[in-house]
């Protein structure tokens, strides 16, 4: 079967005219927390330019913070109640591939782009009338390196490590937000320090929200 050379033949990959240049992929592993992330990529778009294009989707698990602090910053200073937390973060992802020689694999890859991230806290307070969440909106930016590895002819496993950088943000919780100019509406006043107002540090502190986010995934690419 006649082969034409792609863009990325020093990588030793070689497609026949009649197969797709897109794949798509699903991952998992760590992300600050467990995460999956699932991915469409564009072999090739762009003819002058040796680079894959690859849009992606992936949700995390991930430690809330410190309940006790939300409960101070963002409703009132009670203390009753058993507390239970979760938190959860979608992000969205747009990565450029560069294809890179690393250590002699042939199909490997450095990866950069602009990241988006929805992010959600809960914290309920058993038996202390008190459940809500605390919410925050993130641009961010993210890059890393990967290496593919031959499966079968449609197939390819996946091993990705890279970082993640979510910019600050406002957080909301309640009837109360925090911004980082300290723009904030309806803060709540510290009584273990002379009852001053909380700031957008002391809600940074106690809010796991994304910052920076180390990745290190494993998944499989299928061709189309």
């Amino acid at each position: 079967m006649a082969c034409m050379v792609m863009t990325f033949a020093n990588h030793g990959y070689c497609q026949s005219e009649n197969q797709s240049k897109f794949f798509i992929g699903f991952n998992a592993g760590y992300n600050r927390g467990l995460g999956f992330q699932a991915t469409i990529t564009a072999q090739d778009p762009i003819e002058s330019l040796p680079v894959d294009l690859r849009l992606g989707a992936g949700y995390t698990s991930l430690d809330p913070g410190s309940s006790a602090d939300a409960r101070r910053i963002f409703i009132n200073n009670a203390t009753n109640g058993v507390p239970e937390e979760k938190a959860r973060a979608f992000d969205y992802r747009l990565d450029i591939l560069a294809p890179i020689s690393l250590f002699s694999l042939e199909q490997s890859y450095v990866y950069f782009g602009p990241r988006y991230s929805s992010f959600r806290a809960n914290f309920k307070y058993i038996g202390g009338n008190e459940d809500f969440d605390v919410t925050s909106r993130q641009f961010g930016a993210g890059l890393g390196a990967e290496s593919h590895f031959k499966m079968n002819d449609k197939l390819n496993l996946v091993v990705t490590a890279g970082v993640d950088y979510f910019f600050d943000n406002t957080l909301k919780g309640h009837d109360t937000s925090y911004s980082p100019d300290d723009d904030n509406v309806n803060p709540r006043n510290d009584n273990q320090n002379n009852d001053v107002e909380f700031t957008y540090s002391d809600a940074d502190d106690a809010i796991n929200q994304p910052d920076i986010m180390p990745r290190l995934l494993v998944g499989i690419n299928y061709q189309l």
